[in-house]
């Protein structure tokens, strides 16, 4: 079979950088991100988290090929900050969103477990 590996799309290769930036020369404030092992999980979030940035005028993503777990992400600002401090902000908003995203779901899977221990303790009593 043609596939690769599974564990390939995963695991960086010796030498390999998880993010290289090229900065765009034909517009002001502009890079472009390039994700290894990454997907549109990843590319659709940071997508969305910098478009509600005040400074990023642009952000878009594309994957070149649907087998290879790359994809490459355009980001422009208004110049008051770079690309990569947006890109880093943005990251480090999707990691605290996520932090309270995963608490709140603990809280009420729990909630929702007490619940039902109780349900079954009063219908066992009925």
């Amino acid at each position: 079979m043609n596939a690769p590996d599974r564990y390939e799309a995963i695991l960086l290769a010796p030498g390999e950088n998880k993010i290289d930036v090229d900065v765009d020369t034909r517009l002001p404030s502009a890079a472009i991100f390039t994700f290894h092992k990454e997907d549109h999980t990843l590319a659709n979030m940071l997508r969305t988290r910098l478009l509600k940035t005040s400074h990023v005028i642009f952000s878009a993503y594309r994957v070149p090929h649907p087998l290879t777990p790359n994809f490459q992400l355009r980001v422009q600002t208004d110049g008051e900050i770079t690309p990569r401090d947006a890109v880093i902000n943005a990251c480090q908003a999707l990691i605290k969103d996520l932090g309270i995203l995963s608490r709140e779901f603990t809280k009420e899977y729990e909630l929702r477990k007490m619940a039902n221990a109780a349900n079954q303790q009063q219908a066992a009593v009925e």
